[in-house]
């Protein structure tokens, strides 16, 4: 390995490297991740059998994402004012009971519609806390200097799951049914948990906990972030490129079926194909020296065009490769994005300025995914994507006309 190889690797991860609790972290969540994306993909075939209709699975995700439309912004609060280790562990504790109650009700051939809409909002309202707590735990695990670099890992964890839990799942379908998908999945979270019951408490970063009410503390929040020029912009270019732009989940399914005719082999290779791009991004993020506005800027940008570019494809070849790019771009906004706002939040809001920036990138999730059906309903996925290359565009535009006028934050680059 040439020295230049090895610096950029020893930079990569770095933080693995240096926190030993991370390292925990790291492995647990590397096993409960792609037990979570097999249960996506068996929750969503569960309810085609079921139901053999499309507006069922529409439901399914209503279900699945109300819970954080209805509590993220007060989530934050709950974060802040908690020990972040036990409330994770809590979260994840309830998520396995879930996924073992589904394994339960598959296995025993008594699962329903209603049943199964209602475990995925349960499942959903688990992560409604379960999301901030990670990332504020995140922080106290790295600390400020590694945590750019901690959070592209983390979403590099995130999106190679996304490529092998979904392959895992497909097999597992295929052989035995999806009840072992949510078996697989409920085993799955003792690797988190054995992990977070072994970490040395003494090491973790301390902050400063809040006591304030539920609707004081998020207020206090939404003030903080208003007020600071940086985290208001960002978490305004992350909601609105989140809601119009980030409807892959909508989009994929009806590019493979209605654009470029592949059926659902092919649709699995589309979903992979942003899934790569997705690690990629997330690993030269993690290389990079801290997160910075600029790198934020660039892969926004870059969605946007590539959104534009995408349009016109009928090609699924040429819409694999520009969906590879396109998951480039996206980590490389959204693990910025995520890194700004929490480095320019101070100890005692910093769980609930994690919510605003997750209530900005999923809590209009069931909004986006409505606009992204009507456009597709309306002009085909050509319209739907080129809205969304367009307004993001137009919206980063915005934004960095906005910024320089305020002129240079002092968190703007976070040198790790």
């Amino acid at each position: 390995m040439t020295s230049l190889a090895l610096a950029v690797q020893t930079r990569t991860f770095r933080s693995l490297r240096r926190h030993r609790n991370y390292r925990l972290f790291f492995a647990g969540q590397l096993v409960s991740l792609a037990g979570s994306w097999m249960q996506n993909i068996a929750l969503a075939w569960l309810v085609i059998q079921l139901s053999g209709s499309p507006l069922a699975i529409g439901i399914l995700a209503f279900c699945r994402f109300l819970p954080f439309t209805v509590l993220g912004l007060f989530a934050g609060v709950i974060v802040d004012r908690f020990d972040t280790r036990r409330l994770v562990m809590t979260t994840q504790a309830a998520a396995m009971t879930v996924s073992a109650v589904l394994a339960i009700v598959t296995f025993t051939g008594t699962a329903s519609l209603p049943m199964v809409f209602a475990l995925a909002a349960l499942g959903g309202v688990a992560f409604a806390f379960d999301a901030p707590g990670r990332q504020a735990l995140t922080f106290q695990l790295v600390g400020p200097r590694e945590l750019p670099n901690a959070v592209a890992l983390n979403s590099g964890i995130l999106n190679a799951s996304r490529i092998v839990g979904p392959a895992i799942a497909g097999v597992v379908i295929a052989t035995t049914g999806t009840g072992v998908c949510f078996a697989l999945n409920a085993l799955s979270f003792l690797a988190v948990l054995a992990a977070l019951a072994s970490m040395d408490v003494d090491a973790l970063h301390r902050v400063e906990r809040a006591s304030t009410g539920v609707m004081r503390g998020t207020l206090e929040a939404l003030s903080f972030a208003l007020h600071d020029k940086q985290l208001r912009i960002v978490l305004l270019l992350v909601a609105l490129v989140s809601t119009v732009g980030f409807n892959f989940n909508v989009l994929v399914p009806l590019l493979a079926s209605s654009t470029v005719h592949v059926g659902p082999r092919g649709f699995g290779l589309l979903s992979a194909a942003f899934g790569l791009g997705a690690l990629a991004g997330a690993l030269v993020t993690a290389t990079s020296h801290g997160a910075s506005w600029r790198q934020m800027a660039a892969g926004a940008g870059g969605f946007g065009a590539l959104a534009l570019a995408l349009a016109p494809i009928h090609s699924a070849v040429l819409a694999g490769a520009l969906l590879v790019a396109v998951g480039v771009c996206f980590t490389l906004f959204t693990a910025n994005a995520n890194a700004l706002v929490q480095l320019g939040a101070p100890d005692h809001l910093r769980g609930r300025l994690i919510g605003l920036y997750l209530f900005a990138f999923v809590g209009l999730a069931p909004l986006g995914g409505l606009l992204a059906g009507w456009l597709a309903d309306l002009g085909g996925t050509p319209l739907a994507f080129g809205v969304a290359g367009a307004t993001t565009i137009v919206t980063m535009t915005v934004a960095a006309v906005a910024r320089s006028r305020a002129g240079r934050p002092k968190q703007d680059v976070a040198v790790a």
